[in-house]
Parts: C-alpha cells; sequence; structure tokens
C-alpha cells in the first residue's frame, strides 16, 4: 500500500492529483491536507471512502505539520508520498506592496514546503524511501511584474528542492519541482474570457493547460520509473518557458 499526502487539498490542483493517484492504484490512500473550505475535499473522500482521507493542515503551522505526520503514520503505517501544492498569490506591484502580502505569500508558498519537508523527511529516511513533489511555478523561472513576492517564494522552492534533494538521495527519497504554467484552476478566477483568451496566446500551444495535465506529471515523479530523477524541475507550461 502506497500512503500519499497533498497539500492544498481543495484546490484544483489538489483535487486533480488527489484523483490522479486514487484512481491509479486501488491500494494507494490520499490524505488531503486542508486548512478551510473542506467541501470539495469532502465530496472526493466520499466517493473513495476508506481510500480518501481529510487532515486538518496549516502549512504555516509547524505544529500541525507534526500532528499530520503523527496521525497519518500512526493510522497507514508509512507516508510514502508528500505533495507539497497548498499555497496563495497576493499580487500587486512591489512599491505599494505590504509588508502582510510579502510575508502572507512567502509563508504559504516557501514556509510551507520546508516545513513539510522537514516534517516527513524523518519518517521516510526511516522507510529508506520517499517521494516528495513540490509545486512550484512558471513565475519562478519567468517572473511576471507584479509578483514579486509569488515569484520570489517560488523561486525559493526550486532552491529548496534542489538543495534537499542532495542531502536525502543516499536514503532513497527523491525531491523533485513541477512548475506549471497557466492552468485552468481557481487561481484564474480573477481572470475574464477576454483576459485568458490573451494568456492562451502567449503559450505556444495557444491553450491553457488542465489541471489533469499537472496530474500526470506529479503520478510520475512519484512512481518508481522516476526513481533516478531527484533534483529536476519539471516544466508543464505549453512551452512557454
Amino acid at each position: 500500500m502506497r500512503v500519499v499526502l497533498i497539500t492544498g487539498g481543495n484546490g484544483g490542483l489538489g483535487l486533480a492529483m488527489s484523483r490522479a493517484f486514487l484512481q491509479s492504484d486501488t491500494e494507494t490512500t490520499v490524505w488531503l491536507g486542508v486548512r478551510s473550505r473542506r467541501e470539495k475535499a469532502e465530496a472526493l473522500a466520499a466517493e473513495f471512502p476508506g481510500r480518501c482521507k481529510i487532515v486538518t493542515l496549516d502549512v504555516g503551522a509547524q505544529a500541525d505539520w507534526e500532528a499530520a505526520v503523527t496521525t497519518i503514520t500512526q493510522e497507514n503505517g508509512s507516508l510514502d508520498v508528500l505533495v507539497n501544492n497548498a499555497g496563495n498569490h497576493e499580487d500587486t506591484l512591489l512599491a505599494t506592496m505590504t509588508d502582510a502580502a510579502w510575508h502572507g505569500v512567502l509563508d504559504s508558498n516557501l514556509t510551507g514546503t520546508f516545513l513539510g519537508c522537514r516534517a516527513v523527511v524523518r519518517t521516510m529516511m526511516g522507510q529508506r524511501g520517499g517521494r516528495i513533489i513540490n509545486i512550484s511555478s512558471l513565475s519562478a523561472l519567468l517572473a511576471p511584474a507584479g509578483q514579486a513576492n509569488y515569484a520570489a517564494a517560488k523561486a525559493g522552492v526550486v532552491g529548496l528542492t534542489q538543495s534537499f534533494a542532495k542531502e536525502v538521495a543516499r536514503a532513497g527519497i527523491t525531491v523533485n519541482a513541477v512548475c506549471p504554467g497557466y492552468i485552468e484552476t481557481e487561481a484564474l478566477a480573477d481572470m475574464d474570457v477576454e483576459q485568458k483568451r490573451a494568456a492562451a496566446m502567449r503559450v505556444p500551444m495557444r491553450r491553457l493547460g488542465r489541471p489533469e495535465e499537472v496530474a500526470a506529471a506529479v503520478l510520475f515523479l512519484a512512481s518508481s520509473g522516476a526513481s533516478y530523477i531527484s533534483g529536476s524541475v519539471l516544466k508543464v507550461d505549453g512551452a512557454t518557458f
């Protein structure tokens, strides 16, 4: 049995990744790390009773991480895959960015990833294996105006991933980052139809990505077929960068 924890388990990407794991193997158990707004996570859990479960998790709180890992390992005996997916953005020009907007975005995206990696590493080292996939962003590689906080946080996730991968490689743990581009999720909810069309025109494939396409990349990196891939950064962006 494989045990997977996905943070941000109530969002479009989190739900797509969770469904991909659940459908790929009937022996897989998926835990959805959710801080609030549990309705969609609860619906998925009801669809896969006994194999999809919810754990309360504020990724910026160390105590929540410790409690979540303890709950999962006590109930399932292991924790094989962590997908650090939770995060948020608060876009504005740097000159008008508040301290709260800066620290809030860094805490949820970068510090949350750090806390997650640290929380699971001892368990995975004891198992002599594990998979950690950190969801970064194309903004980490191609930073747009108005996203100084988000781009810095996601670039930090890439650096963290590459450094941490070297530290745990001998223990059979792989650590990789996925950088989605424009993906049709609630993250684009502020865009109207014309803005989405304009965004799609900036993508060489001339369309936005689907959450299932990001999920497929994550599923591969979590598989045994990716056992020699670590410290890598995989773009899922339709050749944008």
